[in-house]
């Protein structure tokens, strides 16, 4: 027996919200390793948009060569199969991309990034052939031909609609990227083999290996580890991130424990779990504790009264902040809450006095009516920072935040030739903040480095660090202010190419590649 036009319809619109959420999904699926920025939705959007165009213009000529409903429906089995394929054939180019990272190797990342994109080309294409195979199949009065088209689009972007909120409000969430996959595919590849049986039951039979091997391998995929990495001790996967816990020995003999995220991307917090007492890390994050003395002079170790840090990760800044100044009240605001347990459990991030917010920080700054002391803002997707923390309107929302003695502070990397991510936030601050300083973190002859980038509320000078750091009395914290002395005011010029982000104009990603081209080509 043939389907009927009913049946017709709902595959049609079954498709058309596969192809939304897989481009959707394919955001998430690139996201902990190329980050989310306009660059990426950008490939994303205009690679999906043209195998839709070929899609449609095969499918056409398809369906006038060969006008059955046997055929679409294997045409849209076949593309819900290779729709679950891409997570398993896209993990070991992902993995390959994360040595472009760690290298700069612009080769590596862009072949990688192209490599996946490449993926999703035939079952996206496949799908594109749905809507004019179904019309030619629908079609039985030419004076009709319009009202015919133009309803089985509307279906077509019904289900598009569909597909765009799924994923993000339902599937992400509760399933994780990888199953989202699953769920498209197998949704559709059930209606397939459906319309199949009654097009043409004899050939089901052979279709029904698909789903048993979508599924065996999911089964398989997933019931071992995601990667085997030495010194590992812990990972999973969240809906934001890829993370690990790892071991790792220095040069003296101790083990330290790392945050890593996405593949090596990357250590966002490290601890020391033999010697909890000692806070300090030997990386930037011990230089945010010296941030508070930029203020006005006699400002001491006692007038640190809290803190908020946006970007917490696992706890390093946090557990400094308590070991050296005691139970002040702090907010760490992480909008993983996979990473917040994960400090929890293997980080000691169990500080009394830490309130953890699994939230943006942005979000937190603009439904808080808390004021803090020192605001340390070090959310970073390496080598990117998330474009809305770092505009002068950020700022402003921050700056409204801060006591009147307060003090903010963000993590900018750099290379040891190119600041020009720190010069961008150095004036972007600067149109908000009275003063802006710079301490470089000693890079240890690495040709990578990092930079804090201050800002006070109040009318300071220089000088008032120097003085105030040599009044310092706690001898970790007299350590690091010796290892902050290179520390420089900010001077913003007014040029006509000074830089400062927006929320309407914040190129961050622009000014992130360029720092990396250049750095490949040894400047």
């Amino acid at each position: 027996m043939s389907p009927k036009k009913g049946y017709l319809f709902v595959t049609i619109f079954i498709s058309g919200m596969t192809t939304l959420g897989v481009e959707l999904s394919a955001s998430r699926l690139l996201d902990p390793f190329f980050g989310n920025s306009l660059v990426i939705w950008a490939s994303i959007i205009g690679l999906i948009l043209l195998y839709l165009t070929v899609g449609y213009f095969i499918g056409g000529r398809w369906a006038d060569k060969d006008p059955r409903a046997s055929t679409l429906f294997q045409i849209t089995a076949w593309g819900a199969f290779l729709v679950g394929l891409i997570p398993p054939a896209a993990t070991p180019v992902l993995r390959w991309s994360t040595q472009g990272f760690v290298t700069y190797d612009a080769a590596i990342l862009a072949g990688s990034l192209m490599g996946v994109l490449v993926l999703f080309s035939l079952p996206v294409t496949l799908l594109g052939t749905v809507s004019p195979f179904a019309i030619r199949l629908t079609l039985d009065d030419v004076a009709h031909s319009g009202h015919t088209a133009g309803s089985i689009y509307a279906l077509g972007t019904l289900g598009s609609l569909l597909g765009a909120f799924l994923p993000a409000l339902v599937l992400i969430p509760n399933l994780g990227t990888r199953l989202t996959f699953l769920a498209f595919a197998l949704v559709l590849l059930v209606v397939s083999l459906g319309g199949l049986f009654l097009a043409r039951y004899r050939w089901t039979l052979a279709y029904l290996v698909m789903p048993a091997i979508l599924l065996g391998m999911y089964g398989f995929w997933l019931s071992g580890p995601i990667k085997s990495t030495p010194g590992l001790v812990y990972e999973t996967e969240s809906r934001y991130n890829y993370i690990q816990v790892l071991d790792q020995v220095d040069n003296t003999g101790q083990v330290w424990r790392a945050l890593q995220l996405n593949e090596g991307q990357g250590i966002h917090s490290t601890y020391n779990p033999n010697y909890p007492d000692y806070p300090l890390v030997d990386g930037v994050w011990d230089y945010f504790l010296v941030v508070p003395y930029f203020n006005n002079p006699l400002f001491g170790e006692g007038d640190v009264g809290n803190l908020l840090i946006i970007g917490s990760a696992a706890g390093t800044i946090s557990k400094a902040y308590s070991h050296i100044y005691g139970p002040i009240p702090i907010d760490g605001v992480e909008i993983d809450p996979a990473i917040v347990a994960v400090g929890q459990q293997w980080f000691d991030m169990t500080e009394p006095n830490l309130a953890s917010h699994a939230q943006d920080g942005r979000y937190f700054l603009t439904h808080t009516g808390q004021t803090y002391n020192v605001i340390a803002v070090d959310a970073y997707r390496p080598p990117y920072i998330p474009f809305h923390l770092t505009t002068r309107e950020f700022f402003q929302e921050i700056y409204r935040h801060l006591d009147e003695e307060g003090v903010v502070a963000i993590n900018a990397g750099r290379s040891a030739t190119d600041f020009s991510l720190v010069e961008a936030l150095g004036n972007t601050m600067k149109s908000v903040f009275p003063n802006v300083y710079v301490i470089d973190v000693p890079d240890y002859g690495s040709s990578l480095g990092n930079s804090l980038v201050i800002g006070t509320k109040q009318p300071t000078a220089i000088d008032n660090f120097v003085w105030n750091v040599s009044q310092l009395q706690h001898p970790l914290l007299r350590l690091v202010a010796t290892r902050s002395l290179n520390a420089r005011i900010w001077e913003f010029h007014p040029v006509d190419n000074a830089l400062v982000f927006t929320d309407d104009k914040a190129p961050v990603e622009q000014v992130i590649h360029h720092l990396i081209i250049r750095y490949m080509l040894g400047g």
